[in-house]
């Protein structure tokens, strides 16, 4: 008997995108931060020993994980080219003209013949909740910390790993940006585009 088909969602580990965090299947919080890159191989050995012992002090400051995500795609450059091919068809001198369509073919034909990427570079700040036995659920009643409303519970204790995720951030933040690199964290409306584009590659490619 052929096995049924399973969602897609069921391999994918998040639950919901809120407050610019990614909430996991188990409770956990994730908040993703665009990194800046640097063009080491064009910093003197000075700057470069500079670099290395500064991220060296960043990362022995941190009392939690951080993983680096690099994302590498194919550069898709058809937007740029309609533009081009707009501002020649309104040109009027005919020299320039020229010159923008002898340009866009240059462009078209650079890119076919070599892969150009696009590398984005991600810090993912994590924060796992201490998860207490279930057999503690009486001792927790006795202090009177299971008589709450559940829904009331839910959002207080979201609250709180949102407090404790956004220090860690800010911690990250400042190591890096110390280091020379710009670092922005992702709102809730770029994450979803962000996943969106990674679970649809193919669709991204032929915009």
């Amino acid at each position: 008997m052929a096995k049924e088909a399973q969602p897609t969602q069921q391999f994918v580990d998040i639950k919901d995108i809120r407050g610019d965090a990614v909430i996991l299947k188990n409770g956990s919080l994730r908040r993703v931060l665009m990194v800046s890159g640097i063009n080491f191989e064009l910093k003197s050995e000075e700057e470069q020993s500079i670099i290395i012992y500064a991220y060296q002090n960043f990362l022995n400051t941190l009392d939690f994980s951080v993983q680096i995500v690099i994302r590498s795609r194919k550069m898709n450059i058809e937007n740029y080219l309609d533009k081009l091919e707009e501002r020649r068809s309104s040109e009027q001198n005919e020299l320039l003209k020229n010159q923008i369509a002898e340009y866009s073919e240059f462009i078209r034909s650079f890119i076919e013949s070599n892969a150009v990427m696009a590398k984005n570079f991600f810090a993912i700040v994590p924060y796992d909740p201490i998860v207490i036995p279930g057999g503690d659920k009486k001792l927790l009643d006795v202090f009177g910390f299971g008589k709450k409303d559940k829904k009331s519970s839910i959002e207080e204790n979201f609250e709180q790993k949102m407090t404790q995720l956004n220090q860690r951030t800010d911690q990250v933040v400042n190591g890096l940006t110390q280091i020379g690199l710009r670092v922005v964290a992702l709102t809730e409306e770029e994450l979803m585009e962000l996943f969106y584009n990674l679970y649809n590659p193919s669709t991204v490619e032929k915009k």
